[in-house]
């Protein structure tokens, strides 16, 4: 006979068992979770969200659509919302629920997937304080530290850095996250790796289109003592100090200017290195081609000491050359360092007395210059001078009494 109560027994313990195994598979939604909802009422104090698996409606506070700058006006009733589950039960019995938070978690899992993928996002300035700059997020407020704003000049003080970041609130500008961490709600933006982020992938771009040989149109970006840089849209070039003019440069100031809109020649393409060789000088007529065409041996020219070294000076002379004169050819004997008799500055009449112009080298010579043709030279610029008012720019050489051509007589 079966025992009655052994099978009432069983009954109950298999229908605990299936109970259990409900209750797991209907799993009730806890706080933190988000869950979607649909809106059953709209009134002045908030909204009131119906929720599948609760047995009773949640409300979401008025003050929690305000912090998102919204209203109970822009909701209306039917329609499904994600909220997230801030309390159970509050000191009424309501189930509390959040619409800005449940927004605010996926505006932070936007900005960690914009991070993963180092993406360039572009944001508003709303305000502008003494460490940096405050950009909105969707619902988050993220922030610009000073230090990663661009064009913001070294050495300011705390004031001075306010006052120019202020003048940026309101402006739509590139940002890159560099931090994100929910737990401190931290949410750190940068201009600096957006901009450079951007210029690089713009190089990358332009460097396929730019072709060896060929001009292009730029903007100079900045200048430095080796060259300056020169924009050629959205991504820079260099110009060697080299480059710059068949003459010497001892700065890119001597011929640019930042701003100036000038014709480049493109001489170097590396794509490997992402850089931009330029050159302005390939685009002006190398004035080495047409030296023999200008001077010959045995010639008199002025020409203005550029530099001055121990075994001789540089000499400017049109057009662009830059000629040598040798210690050896400043005087008998020569001096022992060309910089005891010539200045740099220093307008000279010289005789040419070599020239080679596949190897753009010109000869140079003072002491071959006799005390007559030197004395007619200047007699004539001090007349020029007289005439235009001004002080005659000829600077005599100095020589000792050994060193002055056997013609010339000391005391002239």
């Amino acid at each position: 006979m079966l025992d009655t109560n052994f099978a009432t027994g069983a009954v109950d313990e298999l229908d605990f068992a299936a109970l259990l195994e409900a209750s797991f598979a209907e799993e009730t939604p806890d706080r933190g979770d988000i869950v979607t909802g649909v809106i059953v009422a709209v009134d002045q104090q908030g909204l009131i969200i119906g929720i599948d698996g609760m047995k009773r409606d949640g409300v979401v506070q008025r003050r929690d659509l305000e912090r998102m700058g919204m209203d109970t006006h822009n909701f209306e009733v039917g329609a499904e919302i994600e909220v997230m589950i801030m309390r159970l039960e509050d000191e009424d019995g309501n189930l509390v629920l959040s619409v800005s938070q449940a927004q605010q978690t996926e505006d932070w899992k936007k900005a960690e997937e914009l991070m993963n993928t180092e993406s360039i996002w572009e944001g508003v300035v709303t305000e502008a304080n003494r460490g940096g700059l405050i950009v909105l997020f969707g619902n988050l407020r993220g922030f610009v530290p000073a230090s990663h704003v661009l064009d913001l000049p070294r050495g300011l003080n705390e004031d001075e850095r306010k006052i120019r970041m202020t003048k940026l609130v309101g402006q739509k500008i590139p940002l890159k996250i560099i931090e994100v961490n929910r737990k401190r709600r931290r949410l750190v933006f940068s201009q600096r790796d957006a901009q450079r982020g951007s210029r690089e992938a713009r190089k990358e771009l332009l460097l396929d289109q730019l072709r060896e040989g060929e001009s292009r149109k730029g903007v100079v970006s900045g200048l430095r003592d080796f060259g300056a840089f020169v924009d050629l849209g959205g991504a820079d070039g260099l110009i060697h100090i080299s480059e710059l003019a068949w003459h010497r440069v001892n700065h890119p100031r001597e011929v640019l200017k930042v701003g100036d809109e000038i014709d480049v020649y493109i001489l170097r393409l590396d794509s490997e290195g992402k850089r931009i060789g330029l050159s302005l000088k390939r685009l002006q007529e190398n004035p080495w081609a047409m030296v023999e065409e200008m001077y010959h041996v045995g010639q008199l020219v002025e020409g203005v000491v550029s530099r001055v070294t121990q075994f001789g000076a540089f000499v400017s002379l049109d057009p662009g050359i830059e000629a040598l004169l040798h210690t050896s050819q400043i005087a008998d004997p020569a001096p022992e360092d060309a910089s005891l008799v010539v200045h740099e500055g220093q307008r000279l009449l010289m005789r040419v007395i070599s020239i080679e112009a596949d190897k753009q080298r010109l000869g140079l010579s003072l002491k071959e210059v006799s005390a007559e043709e030197l004395a007619r030279w200047s007699q004539t610029k001090a007349a020029a001078a007289e005439v235009e008012g001004s002080m005659p720019e000829v600077a005599p050489v100095e020589l000792e009494d050994s060193a002055v051509p056997a013609e010339a007589d000391p005391a002239e």
